[in-house]
């Protein structure tokens, strides 16, 4: 069974900086792609960056420039390297790994707030 473990949320000052991490356990494979999706209550989750095994990445629009994805293929962990915090980034983050089918972590809290 696959198992997602995030680290790395927690609270910043606008402008701050954080890192976010995802490793996954309970395969030998490398996962075809890797990315980090954010909720805040009452909103659906949406995608903020992903990233192919080939290194091919995607951002959405409001964290371009800001947040740089990476990962590691052969520990199996994506990074999320955030920078220019602001409070609208607040919001629960969540590592995806797509195998044959796609896994979920349970989530990091990021806040940001002065």
């Amino acid at each position: 069974q696959v198992q997602l473990v995030e680290s790395g949320g927690g609270l910043v000052q606008p402008g701050g900086s954080l890192r976010l991490s995802c490793a996954a356990s309970g395969t030998t494979f490398s996962a075809r792609a890797m990315g980090w999706y954010r909720q805040v209550p009452g909103k659906q989750r949406e995608l903020v960056a992903s990233i192919t095994s080939g290194d091919s990445t995607n951002y959405a629009d409001s964290v371009k420039g800001r947040f740089t994805i990476s990962r590691d293929n052969a520990k199996n962990t994506v990074y999320l390297q955030m920078n220019s915090l602001k409070p609208d980034d607040t919001a629960v983050y969540y590592c995806k790994a797509d195998f044959i089918v796609a896994y979920w972590g349970q989530g990091t809290q990021v806040t940001v707030s002065s």
